[in-house]
């Protein structure tokens, strides 16, 4: 169930929250745990028991590896943790990358002349690599004691399965929000008035910014390569740069609208990433809830940058591959970490990271929005091949006439929308919309809430109500 969908604009987020406000307090993690399960029914029917599989064994493995007999056995309290981190990589592994390794398999048994190997096609979970993340942040926080076992397996499944979150985050570590979970609401009115601008920021950008720039980019990525000119080519990058900042940063607003709305505070997950400086910049500001938890639960473990350069460069590099693989099992994801950690390892070593904010702004931005454009083709792309073709035609040039498929897509409307979201690329790097909707206290704070809630949000929902659905693009991931 998508959130910009009529079925939960108007049918399942109204119920919920009239249940929220009828409930006593004291229900609220009750509510959320059997809503959210609800909510999972409709896009993943038959993985919901998995899900519960996956609970049961976090959330047993989390009260036995904080029990008093297990500290006073640490080799088998590392064990355990060792072997239901193992069990949660394995979940994920055989759901998301079975049939990617044996597709390979496939393909080099192929060349030797063998075509009989088989390739496992297995249908992906939803959500499947965000709440595996959370699993692998609560034993860990568990382990390092950063936070006691969670003993209530409600207040557990709210946190692992929480609707606002399950299918595309934010990632959110358990121990920014473990003391949330046991809250009781003091005003639960006071809580839906801030989540609802945040809501509507969300919506107004996932449907009438994302979803409104999308045809461009997908006519020109499924474009055969002979007819796709220089200008489109460019112009097909810049629709999807534009599209999957608009679409996910959305859906991380509205993400984090509802869960204010139930009285949670999620952690931000943007903050003006096309402004970026550099390429490390960039990842202090690009779903920095995924590279915090690779921060804290893997960069760091590996050393961090303890060592000498050679292991700081090793563990940037292990960082990214892992990241790339996170978000798909297929060499063109693979290619784009590796193109992010040799950028992050290019600027440390020279330097470049540690340039002051304030010299060289306009080419600094400049290019790293050019550098981050380059690797949303292979993030794009279909495959290597497909990639390589939209490269080629961007960088060497191929005149012609535009596409009849590029002008039939291209609308005045989507023309207007293009232009003014190109705009994002301009606004000041300290002004993000989000907080701005959640703290500020100025008139134009005030102003904008009004305008998100009371016209962009409206209008959202009646562009829903008149179109198609349209999938969030990190549910695939």
């Amino acid at each position: 169930m998508s959130f910009a969908s009529p079925l939960f604009l108007w049918y399942f987020l109204p119920a919920t929250l009239v249940a929220y406000w009828v409930l006593p307090a004291r229900f609220r993690n009750a509510l959320l745990s059997v809503v959210s399960l609800v909510f999972y029914v409709f896009g993943g029917l038959s993985f919901v028991f998995a899900l519960l599989t996956v609970i049961a064994v976090n959330f047993a493995s989390g009260l036995a590896i904080d029990s008093d007999r297990m500290h006073q056995r640490l080799p088998q309290r590392k064990a355990l943790l060792v072997a239901t981190v193992g069990f949660d990589l394995a979940v994920l592994g055989i759901w998301k990358y079975a049939g990617f390794a044996t597709s390979q398999i496939h393909n080099l048994a192929k060349a030797f002349g063998d075509d009989s190997s088989p390739i496992l096609q297995v249908a992906l979970p939803i959500g499947i690599s965000f709440f595996t993340f959370h699993h692998l942040s609560y034993v860990v926080d568990v382990y390092r004691h950063s936070r006691k076992a969670q003993r209530s397996p409600v207040q557990f499944i709210t946190y692992i399965a929480m609707f606002p979150q399950l299918v595309a985050g934010p990632i959110v570590r358990y121990h920014e929000i473990a003391e949330q979970l046991s809250a009781i609401p003091k005003n639960r009115f006071e809580d839906f008035a801030a989540g609802v601008p945040r809501f509507s920021l969300g919506l107004a950008k996932k449907v009438l910014v994302a979803d409104t720039v999308a045809p461009v980019a997908d006519t020109v990525f499924r474009m055969d390569s002979s007819i796709l000119t220089t200008p489109v080519a460019w112009l097909g990058v810049v629709a999807y740069t534009l599209q999957i900042y608009f679409d996910f940063s959305g859906y991380s607003d509205m993400a984090i609208g509802l869960a204010r709305m139930f009285g949670f505070k999620f952690p931000e997950n943007f903050n003006r990433p096309y402004s970026s400086l550099s390429i490390t910049d960039f990842w202090q500001r690009w779903h920095m809830s995924l590279s915090r938890w690779f921060r804290d639960y893997l960069y760091i473990p590996l050393g961090g940058n303890r060592g000498s350069s050679f292991a700081t460069y090793r563990n940037l590099w292990i960082i990214f591959v892992a990241s790339g693989f996170w978000h798909g099992a297929a060499w063109t994801f693979l290619i784009w970490g590796m193109y992010h950690g040799g950028w992050l390892v290019i600027e440390r070593a020279t330097g470049l990271a540690k340039v002051p904010d304030d010299r060289w702004v306009v080419p600094r931005r400049a290019i790293t929005l050019l550098i981050v454009m380059i690797g949303w083709v292979f993030f794009r792309a279909s495959d290597i091949t497909e990639a390589g073709h939209v490269l080629q035609r961007m960088f060497v040039w191929h005149g012609g006439a535009v596409p009849a498929e590029v002008t039939t897509v291209l609308t005045d409307f989507r023309t207007l929308v293009f232009a003014l979201a190109c705009l994002v690329v301009l606004v000041p790097r300290g002004f993000v919309m989000g907080k701005l909707l959640d703290d500020g206290k100025s008139a134009l704070a005030s102003g904008l809430r009004i305008a998100y809630t009371g016209v962009a949000a409206p209008y959202a929902a009646v562009v829903v109500a008149a179109g198609t659905l349209s999938p969030f693009l990190y549910f695939k991931f």
